[in-house]
């Protein structure tokens, strides 16, 4: 049935485009679509063009509430969400060896991944997650069980059969073919679903863990099907290193020999990217999904997402569970917001002895939250290049949308005195809260492509 929503309203056109209604409205069709956004006092004249929805339903948001984008996690391991937590005082390597591989392996038990999954998609869609890019597992039945999950909960979702045949405990790796026809198959079984909420992504684990010969064979599925591609790049030095010594070209050049750089891949981490493969991600269209808990958990370092973006790469926000330590992308943000904090510190040397700090790059301004809301949602859904369909409330996109309540706790004003105030600064100052103190209670109902999937 088709729906027009009354009353405060953001969302973003780019990274420093902004847009508030602070008394707004959205109409959504019966097939979940935006068809109409803008100004209440529009709305009116907007009517007597679109006369079928003079019988919508009307629901008026509070004063207290306002509407915005479903959020966008470009890099999650739904699996590893049962080790959330653990080993987050050990470098990348030492972790999957000591608590990713083992836990991961458990999951040829379809019954403990049916359990799992469940709670998974649950909690995500709970901390506002409208579209996610899953890696799954080395097993098909039990990454396609996380698929028909997030399907049956209504939640947009690309999901990714793991393919690993080298430098992987013997209890948790493939053979090359088995990776090749299980990945073929598993593409199949999604295709089978026949929706649009759930595709299949390639996902070789990276390139440490595949032979050239397999990265080679994924490129083709991937070429073959226009699928989207989801890895690991530039993560760790001493991976860095592992890598260039088993392809002898750089991490992005062993992916692109293998035809696995293209507009529909998204990279997660880039923390060490030089020029030269910022150059070649920019040619392919490549985009990066920005992890900034789990790069500081597994001291892997700090991502100037900011030189990414000027450099034309596209940027989301990833909570890369379990390497990061929540479900929640607006844990991310904030992550995000620190990162870039960091960096502009980083960019500032004391001189010893004189007090006095030697600005090395006064241009740099880190992130502000305005622009961290976009990485979350337009920015998420443009490296996984589904902008076309969700993000913003543009014109023909789905409503994948979030009713946040700031008089829940923790947001509750106490103090609560909005004289002389306008309406402008008032949204924007609950806006700030949420994104500063708020959490999943804020988020009081999740939308996607028009259905309610969270009450």
């Amino acid at each position: 049935m088709a729906k027009v929503f009354f009353g405060q309203i953001i969302h973003t056109k780019s990274l420093n485009d902004f847009e508030i209604f602070t008394s707004g409205f959205i109409a959504v069709d019966q097939n979940g679509k935006i068809v109409g956004v803008g100004n209440e006092f529009v709305y009116d004249e907007w009517l007597t063009q679109h006369t079928n929805f003079k019988g919508a339903t009307v629901e008026r948001l509070s004063n207290d509430q306002f509407l915005m984008p479903g959020f966008v996690d470009c890099h999650i391991h739904a699996p590893q969400v049962a080790q959330i937590g653990l080993g987050l005082d050990m470098p990348l390597l030492d972790w999957l060896n000591t608590y990713t591989f083992p836990l991961e392996a458990k999951y040829a038990d379809q019954k403990f991944a049916q359990k799992t999954y469940a709670k998974v998609v649950e909690n995500t869609i709970k901390a506002g997650t409208t579209l996610a890019s899953y890696f799954g597992t080395n097993h098909k039945e039990s990454t396609l069980i996380l698929a028909k999950e997030a399907l049956r909960q209504g939640q947009r979702a690309l999901i990714g059969k793991v393919c690993s045949n080298q430098n992987s405990p013997e209890f948790y790796v493939e053979t090359t073919d088995k990776s090749i026809a299980s990945t073929e198959e598993f593409v199949k079984d999604i295709q089978k679903l026949e929706t649009d909420l759930v595709k299949p992504t390639i996902t070789p684990r990276f390139a440490l863990s595949c032979t050239k010969e397999l990265m080679a064979k994924l490129g083709e599925i991937a070429h073959k099907n226009d699928l989207h591609i989801q890895s690991h790049i530039s993560e760790n030095l001493s991976e860095i290193d592992f890598v260039k010594s088993l392809y002898n070209t750089s991490y992005a050049e062993a992916y692109d020999n293998a035809g696995l750089l293209t507009p529909k891949t998204v990279m997660a981490h880039a923390v060490h990217l030089d020029d030269e493969e910022i150059t070649l991600f920019g040619k392919r269209g490549t985009s990066v999904a920005h992890c900034p808990a789990s790069n500081n958990m597994l001291s892997s370092g700090l991502c100037d997402v900011l030189r990414l973006i000027k450099n034309g790469i596209k940027v989301g926000l990833g909570t890369d569970v379990s390497g990061g330590n929540s479900m929640s992308i607006q844990d991310a943000i904030l992550r995000a917001l620190d990162v870039s904090h960091h960096l502009e510190f980083v960019k500032k040397q004391e001189i010893k002895g004189s007090g006095r700090l030697e600005v090395q790059d006064q241009a740099y301004q880190p992130l502000n939250y305005k622009q961290a809301i976009f990485l979350a949602t337009l920015g998420g859904a443009e490296a996984l290049a589904l902008s076309n369909i969700t993000g913003n409330f543009a014109i023909g996109k789905y409503f994948d949308a979030l009713i946040v309540d700031t008089s829940n706790y923790p947001l509750h004003n106490y103090n609560a005195s909005n004289d002389n105030k306008s309406p402008d600064l008032i949204l924007l100052e609950m806006i700030q809260k949420f994104i500063y103190v708020g959490d999943d209670r804020n988020i009081l109902r999740v939308f996607v492509a028009g259905n309610q999937i969270k009450n």
